[in-house]
């Protein structure tokens, strides 16, 4: 029995008869205050559990040999897609011109409108007695081999559309300005359809593979083709205007795949310009690593972004065109998403409950309001709401939790 009645003079929350209970309009006007805000930071720590929470840090990158995809849809509202070609190039020499793969192009008219989507090319070529390398027509027994116009490497070489007398003439360095003379060109009708696109916009998108390292690629009118260590272009001369119109809006662009959260700093950017210029944007690429609440990791970039606009007049004049030039960071950005534990869920909440106890129950003990005229006089002068309060002599008095009853 002894034991028992040791344990009982232990308990912290003696028990008092109701009869001495004495209930106050003041300690209803606390408690409903404090209900209702303790209930609301206990929905707000739930809403924090059952919400996964994303950490974030930095780490050096230290990855190698990687590749980078880079995400566009750009469209040009002036320049039609028979003109507009796409390259590419970085710091370690590796150079693409005039890319085809993985992109789409859609003419569309003044108003936006789609009129056709299809894969970049001119099309397939039409056979109806084109000239020979010879210099004659073909017969029907004879196997085609089309003239390349002074560009063939050997003498065997030959051209069977278009694009290949292109090809050839870049890699001599020469630019074709003429296409009207080529015969490919005349026969696959494509310079009827630079003409019958006249006054059409288009629209560009797809991705690109490319190095992880620093470099740029480009949308310009014409084709590129390199000589003598200088990228240059074949501006198709006969179908060329006063100047070309580089106004453009970039739909989206993003390097790597997408992630919870992403921003892309360029989505929806546009810029309207009616001379011609050269648009250059300079990219400072983040790797980034993303880990979901399932484990699952997602390699991928953010960017930041500056401008720059340079108008063909002055020399040397540039040649018009749209430039991204990106470059990397050396720190890499890890996000993770993380759940709170339970342990840490449950402490909070007996924080929030028992710091409302003993600041209500502060308050009951030293601002008895009993009557009317006292919570009348609280809220006329709000400056005696805390008189005393703070008072290290009356603090040192209370004792809780037996003052919160008595």
């Amino acid at each position: 029995m002894d034991i028992l009645n040791k344990l009982k003079n232990l308990d912290a929350y003696p028990k008092i008869n109701e009869d001495f209970y004495n209930r106050t309009l003041s300690g209803g006007l606390i408690t409903l205050f404090s209900s209702i805000a303790m209930f609301f930071l206990f929905f707000s720590e739930l809403r924090l559990y059952l919400n996964a929470v994303t950490e974030t840090g930095l780490v050096v990158d230290t990855s190698r040999g990687e590749t980078l995809r880079i995400n566009f849809d750009v469209t040009f509202p002036s320049l039609a897609c028979s003109l507009l070609s796409i390259d590419a190039m970085d710091i370690s020499g590796e150079q693409h011109y005039d890319i085809r793969h993985d992109i789409i192009k859609k003419r569309i008219d003044h108003l936006g409108n789609v009129i056709e989507s299809k894969s970049d090319g001119i099309g397939a070529p039409k056979i109806e007695k084109p000239l020979q390398r010879h210099g004659g027509r073909l017969d029907h027994n004879e196997t085609y081999c089309g003239s390349c116009f002074g560009a063939e490497a050997s003498d065997t070489d030959c051209c069977n559309s278009c694009e290949e007398v292109r090809e050839a003439y870049q890699k001599k360095g020469w630019a074709m300005t003429n296409p009207d003379l080529i015969d490919q060109c005349k026969r696959e009708g494509y310079i009827q359809k630079v003409k019958e696109e006249d006054g059409e916009g288009c629209n560009m998108h797809g991705f690109l593979e490319v190095n992880k390292v620093a470099g740029s690629f480009h949308f310009a009118p014409g084709k590129s083709f390199h000589q003598s260590g200088i990228s240059l272009f074949d501006l198709l001369a006969s179908f060329q205007t006063e100047s070309y119109n580089i106004s453009h809006k970039i739909n989206h662009l993003s390097f790597g795949e997408e992630f919870p959260g992403a921003f892309n700093p360029l989505d929806g950017a546009q810029w309207k310009q009616p001379t011609a210029g050269v648009y250059q944007y300079f990219i400072k690429v983040v790797p980034t690593i993303y880990t979901n609440i399932r484990g699952r990791k997602i390699n991928t970039n953010q960017f930041s972004v500056t401008e720059h606009f340079r108008p063909t007049s002055g020399y040397p004049q540039p040649l018009p065109g749209i430039f991204f030039f990106y470059d990397f960071s050396p720190i890499k950005v890890t996000f993770s998403e993380e759940n709170v534990s339970l342990l840490h869920f449950l402490t909070n909440v007996c924080a929030i409950i028992g710091e409302f106890i003993i600041l209500f129950c502060y308050l009951l003990k030293y601002k008895p309001l009993t009557r009317r005229k006292d919570i009348l006089h609280m809220f006329s002068n709000p400056s005696h709401i805390f008189d005393g309060f703070f008072d290290p002599q009356s603090f040192g008095e209370f004792q809780f939790p037996r003052d919160c009853y008595s």
